[in-house]
């Protein structure tokens, strides 16, 4: 049986991404400007990877998954976060029912394809915690019973800058579990005066699901079949390398800057996600610039600075341009 062509490929790329255009237009309804994060949660959606993302409160967070949720053809639920929360009123409960004489579950809102977790560092650790098993496993326990989540499932977090009043660190080990962390910035004058013409006259737009179940499917299996060339992984590989052994890519100033590299699970993600950004520029085969684009949002929140970076005000962002000026592309 003869390989396909590469015409072949990208005529079969090209109809699995058909969606993409309808669905940016119907985001873009709601939504003005924040291209970037609309691009993270169309990755984080295809890879099904969980998304942090991360900015001052008013910058349309909520907004932009709120108007994704809509726009598919999936349940969705808002969670607020808040630090009175306790971790059953997100993963649900076993209750004694007397007349049965038994326990009953009353399961969480935790319980749907896409979950907003709306300002996430609100809460305190056994709050945030209570998702890490639904994160990585797909499941729930509650009481002596594991229940699977709907397929796919798909956190998509918000939190505030920790130097917010209010607001507590996430754990590392739920950290690592986010695919990728959008940071949310300002809005240029252009798209502000858009926004303000568009929300002043007080008409919520009305969006439609434009993407089926069987659509999104069809593109997350096409999304892993993309060709991924032994030199572009190891140049991934290079890149999380370097920021666990400095030393060896010429990078010895910035050891001192950095407690611990990126994680295994870094690796993993990052692969998926360049191959995801291909697919979402109807490639069939990964380029390098598909990994630098996206090595920030995949391993910004992956590396932990030491003292001496937070003492020079130094960012993760800062020593990922770094690493990735250094580490040569194939």
């Amino acid at each position: 049986m003869s390989q396909p062509s590469l015409a072949q490929l990208e005529a079969e790329i090209a109809e699995k991404s058909a969606f993409v255009e309808p669905l940016l237009a119907e985001i873009g309804k709601a939504v003005v400007g924040q291209q970037e994060l609309i691009e993270a949660l169309l990755i984080g959606l295809l890879c099904h990877g969980h998304v942090l993302i991360e900015g001052v409160p008013g910058l349309a967070k909520t907004r932009s998954v709120n108007a994704l949720a809509r726009a598919l053809d999936l349940s969705f639920r808002r969670i607020q976060f808040t630090p009175d929360l306790l971790p059953a009123d997100l993963v649900g409960t076993p209750i004694f029912h007397p007349a049965k004489g038994e326990f009953l579950v009353r399961k969480g809102p935790v319980f749907a394809h896409i979950v907003l977790a709306d300002e996430i560092n609100r809460a305190p650790a056994k709050v945030q915690s209570a998702l890490l098993e639904a994160m990585e496993e797909g499941q729930v326990t509650l009481g002596e019973e594991s229940y699977p989540l709907p397929e796919p499932f798909l956190v998509l977090a918000t939190q505030n800058p920790l130097e917010h009043e209010g607001t507590y660190p996430l754990p590392e080990a739920q950290v690592d579990r986010f695919m990728l962390k959008a940071i949310v910035g300002y809005p240029s004058r252009a798209e502000e005066e858009q926004i303000v013409d568009q929300i002043s006259g007080g008409v919520e737009p009305t969006l439609n699901a434009v993407v089926s179940p069987t659509e999104l499917a069809a593109a997350t299996a096409a999304v892993r079949t993309l060709y991924l060339d032994p030199k572009v992984r190891n140049y991934l590989l290079d890149l999380v390398a370097a920021s666990r052994e400095p030393e060896r890519f010429g990078l010895k100033e910035i050891a001192p800057l950095i407690s611990h590299g990126v994680s295994p699970r870094g690796s993993i993600f990052l692969a998926r996600a360049a191959r995801a950004h291909a697919f979402l520029r109807r490639r069939p085969y990964v380029v390098p610039d598909d990994v630098v684009s996206i090595a920030p949002l995949v391993l910004r929140h992956r590396l932990l600075l030491s003292y001496e970076a937070d003492a020079r005000g130094i960012t993760a962002d800062d020593l990922v341009a770094r690493i990735l000026a250094a580490v040569p592309r194939p």
